[in-house]
């Protein structure tokens, strides 16, 4: 009987499996992902050991599976890669043990298998999807209740300094200066993540020079309103770089600003750029007295704020990893304890 060859041979099946799913490419496997894959096989035996199969349990069963791997953090085509790597582990131990298994109990085997995957994926999709949707409504929540706030505070500051009664260079001018900053920040994270979302990228031939030149000059105002030095390193005008122009400028003018919103007052933020015969490098460093110890990667997870001010989505660095990687390139930070943080794009030079 089938399933007393997996159930007699199950931690070979399993052993096999977990090699075959930590050998593939792509997706790249988990570690929860390799210590689930049991469920899928204790599920395939008892639903072997039906007689007759009740109708609707591999589809119950299967849609269980699919709903915790979602939890869990799985992808769909994780899910599909899994019960492959069972079913082929199967086939492949069944055949060089000589195992005496009926076609009938192959074509019921592979039923369950089929019907799995297919309701698996089914529930997991219906799942993300409602997931999306609920997350696609908060996050309209947040970003229209930061722009009523930003577009609030510019309306009172210009309506004080519309009646004549305080003057152009004082701290409510500076209130409209860094409140229309925070209009353009956000409507450009938004329009940066439609972009990534819907996979628009126009790559071409850019100048790094160039490029830094240009965001350097808004850069440089934003600075001066608060009250912090903004330098730019002289930088070669030989590399290139093949990329999409806006979502790369809207990375390094995220992290520019994030360094503008946590640096010190009186202190400096540092941008500049070098390259190696086949790559480029883009650095922003701050002054912003470091991070806590082994906090580093956990400022680029969506919503992730730090410090004080806590205007914002906090999705800026996560948007900002997003833009550099789907151009080819990386995005990381390193921690200068007790000084600051230096974070660096590093990308592929165009030929």
């Amino acid at each position: 009987m089938l399933h007393e060859f997996l159930s007699t041979r199950r931690e070979a099946i399993l052993a096999r499996t977990r090699a075959k799913v930590a050998a593939r490419p792509s997706p790249r496997a988990t570690a929860d992902e390799l210590e689930g894959i049991p469920l899928f096989l204790d599920q395939l035996i008892e639903i072997l050991k039906s007689a007759p199969l009740a109708e609707g349990e591999i589809q119950k069963g299967a849609a269980r599976h699919g709903a915790l791997l979602l939890h869990r953090g799985f992808t769909v085509a994780q899910v599909v890669h899994d019960y492959g790597g069972v079913c082929q582990a199967v086939t492949e131990l069944a055949d060089e043990s000589n195992a005496q298994i009926s076609a009938d109990e192959f074509r019921v085997f592979n039923r369950c298998l089929d019907d799995a995957i297919a309701e698996a994926v089914s529930e997991y999709t219906r799942q993300r999807e409602q997931s999306i949707t609920a997350e696609g409504r908060e996050r309209i929540g947040e970003l229209a209740h930061e722009l009523r706030n930003a577009v609030g505070a510019a309306m009172v500051a210009f309506e004080v300094l519309r009646m004549g009664k305080v003057g152009l260079d004082g701290s409510t001018a500076s209130v409209l200066t860094r409140s229309l900053q925070r209009l353009a920040t956000l409507i450009n994270t938004s329009l940066t993540e439609v972009r990534l979302e819907s996979g628009t990228q126009v790559r071409e031939r850019v100048s790094v020079r160039e490029l830094l030149e240009q965001i350097a000059v808004g850069s440089s105002m934003e600075a001066s309103a608060r009250g912090l030095t903004f330098e730019m390193a002289p930088c070669d005008g030989v590399v290139r770089a093949m990329v999409d122009r806006q979502l790369v400028a809207a990375a390094i003018a995220n992290l520019l600003q994030n360094a503008f919103k946590f640096t010190r007052p009186g202190s400096r933020v540092v941008l500049r750029a070098s390259a190696t015969e086949q790559r480029g490098l883009i650095e922003v460093e701050d002054q912003c007295g470091g991070l806590p110890p082994g906090k580093a990667e956990d400022l680029f997870r969506p919503f992730e704020q730090r410090g004080v001010d806590r205007s914002g989505l906090g999705l800026g660095l996560s948007i900002s990893r997003k833009s550099v990687e789907a151009n080819g390139g990386q995005l990381r930070v390193r921690d200068v304890p007790g000084t600051g943080c230096v974070f660096t794009i590093e990308f592929p030079r165009a030929p």
